[in-house]
């Protein structure tokens, strides 16, 4: 008898990034609530504290997980990454059959020839797959000019998205602006496509009120920046906003995370003689939590056009620190919910001026700082909590197994 549902990711437990920590968490509520899980993956190297010690076969929370090693070059170049999505792909591809032993198979984006893997399944084995889009491509590859519209990646990933939207049984869309994408350009029904937001792990008040980070930062109004600093991300405004406010004192700027940015973003800071900025590497567990209780607020930035593409999921860890978020994007779900609640500020690309007003506001002003960390805490427990969220997608499990269930009876 089949199994219930495989996970297919590139990155998944004991990694700390959220491509990985996302999928165990969904994988965890459905075996919770009774499902057969199984998770098939990459070899974690890069993004875990313990390296060469972890099983490549283990259950861990009722979840039997293979670990298949693979090719891992540097991330900071295009053609590192895409060997390693063609490496980890191939890997998938040797077992294959692993997904015959299951009902469904749920895969990502990343790596985006992933699910092309998904569609040879279910013409073999009749295994069905749902979708789980963190990043369109091949758009935001052409956006970010990493490749060409006309070149043969592009050519290549467009044929790949005909067969995949055809085949797939749902998508899983972040945000209601990236489901708007989909049906716009994949030629999809909208009632195949769920709009599914990413969360965050809901701390408990103690973990929130424990001691800073960094004595240097008590008294300082704290503007942070969390997680990838990469192509897809506006580090520009931010750097505009750092040289304006250099002599003030009492505003400090903290990075911590990685991409192909963060190295540009410590040579301008140097550059330009930045003392009230710090760049840190990836930080995770009870560092970065400490890091989220030392800060004033927080910032969510994209590159112009990315909007739609992908979606900034540090947003609900800032939210959930009661953090007022300051989002450098275009009209968006995120943009929607921090004016509705009150929880934030919205600026468009290049807007570092007014970047500059949204944080003296929030110096300046203390009753509207401690308004606006309420209400971004509000708005987290309403929308992003990793119950409400996962919770979605054991709905969405529920309907498609009994669907299938009846068919068979």
């Amino acid at each position: 008898m089949k199994k219930d549902i495989l996970f297919l990711c590139q990155y998944f437990y004991p990694e700390y990034v959220s491509s990985a920590t996302l999928p165990f968490d969904t994988a965890k509520s459905l075996a919770a609530a009774g499902y057969k899980v199984g998770a098939l993956c990459g070899y974690p190297r890069e993004y875990a504290l313990i390296k060469d010690q972890v099983p490549t076969k283990e259950t861990a929370d009722s979840i039997e997980i293979h670990r298949l090693k693979y090719l891992q070059l540097s991330r900071a170049k295009f053609f590192g990454r895409l060997l390693n999505y063609f490496s980890f792909s191939l890997a998938v591809l040797f077992h294959i059959c692993e997904m015959r032993k299951y009902r469904y198979v749920i895969v990502y984006s990343n790596p985006p020839v992933l699910p092309i893997l998904c569609v040879l399944a279910k013409k073999l084995f009749r295994t069905k797959f749902i979708f789980v889009v963190y990043d369109i491509y091949p758009e935001i590859a052409i956006k970010t000019g990493t490749v060409a519209a006309s070149s043969f990646i592009s050519r290549f990933m467009r044929k790949l998205n005909t067969s995949i939207y055809k085949n797939v049984e749902k998508v899983v869309a972040l945000s209601t602006e990236m489901k708007e994408f989909i049906l716009e350009h994949r030629g999809i029904q909208q009632d195949r496509i769920e709009v599914i937001p990413n969360w965050y792990e809901n701390e408990t008040e103690q973990k929130l009120s424990a001691d800073s980070f960094s004595e240097k930062l008590v008294g300082k109004m704290v503007i942070s920046y969390f997680g990838n600093m990469g192509i897809c991300q506006d580090i520009d405004t931010i750097m505009q906003t750092m040289v304006l406010l250099k002599s003030d004192p009492e505003v400090y700027f903290l990075f911590a995370g990685h991409g192909s940015k963060k190295e540009e973003l410590r040579v301008f800071v140097n550059k330009e003689n930045l003392k009230n900025v710090e760049v840190l590497d990836f930080l995770h567990g009870e560092d970065y939590l400490s890091a989220l209780r030392s800060s004033s607020c927080a910032i969510v930035s994209l590159a112009p056009g990315i909007t739609g593409l992908c979606v900034p999921s540090k947003s609900y860890a800032y939210l959930m620190s009661g953090l007022p978020v300051i989002a450098i994007l275009g009209d968006s779900e995120l943009v929607s919910d921090l004016v509705t609640y009150e929880a934030g500020f919205a600026i468009k690309n290049g807007e570092a001026e007014k970047l500059v007003e949204q944080i003296l506001a929030l110096k300046n002003n203390e009753e509207l700082h401690k308004r606006m960390r309420k209400n971004a805490r509000r708005l987290f427990l309403n929308k992003y909590t990793r119950e409400i969220r996962t919770n979605q997608y054991v709905v969405l499990f529920d309907e498609l197994l009994d669907a299938a269930d009846d068919t068979v009876l």
